[in-house]
């Protein structure tokens, strides 16, 4: 069970918390309890019964609490990505883009084409006979796949040009990929 920040004592109810109070506690923590933050904070920033100012404040939260929580494996770094990717691109596709560059279409296409490890043509060529690679071969095309879940949602929100371009090969690639 989780102790309570500063009492020692279990956490309760910590869906009641108001965002400031869960912001300051993000900032004091690291490790498993920020999974409980990230999550509250990401389903708060999806209600539509909130101001729009209030959802980005609890998808920042949700942002913050991710970072915090993941180590250095490549595992943990993918699932931080992807979860901050698909959030980002709900908030940009539902709330709009904005000046934060968190919500910028743009910087988040940048950022995931920086996540990518590998070319999308070798991943395309490595592909076509997945099953004969080493299991790590196997496992990096399954991180590139994960770092590309939300493109679906991105690339119609690009404007044209080279890195929408780079993203639309991904997206087709991503269909091949184990």
């Amino acid at each position: 069970m989780t102790k309570d920040a500063g009492h020692g004592g279990p956490i309760r109810e910590l869906d009641t918390w108001p965002v400031d109070r869960l912001e300051a506690f993000t900032a004091a923590r690291n490790g498993e309890e920020l999974e409980q933050v990230r999550v509250i904070a990401q389903n708060r920033a999806y209600w539509s019964d909130a101001s729009r100012l209030a959802r980005l404040r609890w998808a920042k939260l949700s942002l913050h609490a991710n970072e915090r929580l993941h180590g250095d494996d490549p595992w943990e770094q993918v699932r931080m990505a992807n979860q901050a990717f698909m959030l980002r691109a709900w908030v940009i596709q539902h709330l709009g883009p904005d000046e934060d560059p968190d919500w910028n279409p743009e910087i988040l296409a940048t950022d995931t084409l920086a996540a990518l490890t590998v070319d999308p043509e070798r991943a395309r060529t490595m592909s076509a006979n997945w099953r004969d690679l080493p299991i790590e071969q196997i496992g990096e095309l399954r991180r590139q796949k994960i770092l590309t879940a939300h493109l679906d949602r991105l690339v119609d929100l690009l404007r044209p040009g080279a890195t929408k371009d780079r993203l639309v090969v991904w997206a087709q690639v991503r269909e091949l990929l184990p």
